[in-house]
């Protein structure tokens, strides 16, 4: 594992420790790697009107643009579980694919194991913004 893939799969987890889930009681953190190499945490944020929660992912995404970032390289994300890999939601696969395709995702187990994967394997056929260029 490399310095940079260690700090990011740290950062995951240490954004899931300040998750706020009193309902589902199901933290999950994210961290992005900016393509100049900042790293960008989230973590979900639960609402009692459910469908205003906001995932981990997406709130790392928000953070990022609101920094000024909008190339990344790679995201690591995790949950509690401990016996599987456990990737993002459809909904922030389609909001991670807004900004490209080439994304390495590190699906990230509490104790710091994770599997690489791409955001082109978690989201084949994409539906893109070059699906909305003119033609």
């Amino acid at each position: 594992m490399t310095d940079q893939v260690k700090e990011l799969v740290s950062k995951c987890l240490q954004a899931r420790d300040l998750a706020y889930c009193p309902y589902s009681r199901f933290p999950v953190g994210a961290a992005i790697l900016t393509i100049d190499g900042a790293i960008i945490t989230g973590c979900n944020v639960e609402n009692a009107s459910y469908g205003l929660t906001v995932c981990a992912e997406r709130t790392a995404i928000q953070r990022a643009v609101v920094e000024g970032h909008r190339e990344f390289t790679a995201i690591a994300v995790t949950c509690d579980i401990k016996d599987r890999f456990v990737g993002p939601c459809g909904a922030c696969r389609q909001v991670l694919m807004e900004f490209g395709s080439d994304w390495i995702v590190y699906l990230t187990k509490p104790d710091g194991s994770y599997k690489e994967t791409s955001l082109s394997e978690l989201l084949p056929l994409a539906f893109t913004p070059a699906h909305l260029a003119k033609n």
